[in-house]
């Protein structure tokens, strides 16, 4: 029995499970970090977009949110103000080969919270 070049094909087996297991990994981390990006990219243009509503900037929030978004290298994919004054985006970001990547924010003036004194005089 010959079992010469047996080692040839072992180590090529071996090179090409590692080399799938380093490109798995990259593509991962791709879409990780799109993930945060897109994130971030909202969340900015959430602020951004509610600093209009509040009046502490001129302008659309929604146009001032896709001009924060492109600035960040994210695409717009919807934009929302509601009734009590909030505003949510959603930004995308491509994730390369893997697809793109989403995330929502939501951002606008905080409800008033109860004080003790008006707790006190509801009771």
């Amino acid at each position: 029995m010959r079992d010469e070049g047996s080692g040839s094909v072992l180590a090529v087996g071996l090179c090409a499970v590692l080399l799938s297991g380093v490109v798995l990994g990259l593509g991962v981390g791709s879409a990780v970090v799109a993930r945060h990006r897109a994130e971030a990219a909202a969340d900015l243009a959430a602020l951004a977009a509610a600093d209009v509503v509040l009046g502490r900037a001129d302008g659309d929030p929604c146009t001032r949110a896709r001009v924060v978004l492109a600035a960040h290298g994210a695409g717009a994919q919807g934009c929302a103000v509601a009734a009590d004054g909030s505003v949510t985006v959603t930004a995308t970001v491509r994730a390369g080969v893997l697809g793109t990547a989403r995330a929502s924010a939501r951002a606008g003036q905080a409800a008033p919270q109860a004080t003790e004194e008006s707790r006190e005089g509801e009771a």
